[in-house]
């Protein structure tokens, strides 16, 4: 896969995974039915053939029970502590990870408060694949993202009560899982 899709995908995934979906990304799924159709063949259908208020009324309920009502957060530190907590500031890995990178993370015009949330991890891959800087992607994938995200979203994935964000969470995996292949093979031909 290209560098321009897989930084399109991370950014799609980090909007995704922010907030619900709304009336205008709604519109831009069916008018972008390749996007759709990539995400899965159930959701595709499910989008195009019920009633748009019906669609995004299921969306913004399963959204909030998955990500914001469950117990587990798609938040990092809480899912990697037994004490399931927070972490906040440079106590947290991935905000120094951040910080080392020169990433820098303005969390005071953002929904979403702490720098280890799913959305903002996924914004983070978006930035490094853009400078084409494999090290730094392969080293956040395996000392983060691959640690925690493939087996929490499958495990939503079984929760989930729409096809959207059920398949949204496997495909999620799965493109995971090809790029840490990718980065890993970009890291090999580098050495």
């Amino acid at each position: 896969m290209d560098k321009n899709t897989r930084v399109y995908i991370y950014a799609f995934l980090s909007r995704l995974f922010e907030s619900e979906v709304d009336k205008k990304l709604l519109e831009d799924l069916k008018t972008k039915s390749d996007i759709l159709g990539m995400i899965g063949e159930e959701s595709f259908q499910w989008i195009n053939e019920s009633e748009e208020t019906e669609v995004l009324e299921a969306l913004s309920i399963d959204f909030t029970s998955l990500f914001l009502m469950n117990s587990q957060q798609p938040i990092e530190s809480s899912i990697m502590d037994d004490k399931e907590e927070v972490l906040i500031g440079l106590q947290n890995p991935v905000m120094g990870f951040y910080f080392q990178n020169g990433f820098d993370l303005n969390l005071q015009n953002s929904k979403l408060q702490t720098p280890d949330h799913i959305s903002i991890e996924f914004g983070f891959m978006q930035n490094v694949l853009q400078k084409g800087d494999p090290k730094t992607a392969y080293t956040f994938l395996s000392e983060h993202i691959m640690k925690w995200a493939p087996a929490y979203l499958l495990t939503i994935a079984e929760s989930a009560d729409t096809p959207f964000y059920r398949e949204l969470c496997e495909f999620t995996t799965e493109f995971l899982m090809a790029d840490f292949e990718q980065v890993s093979s970009e890291i090999d031909h580098e050495s």
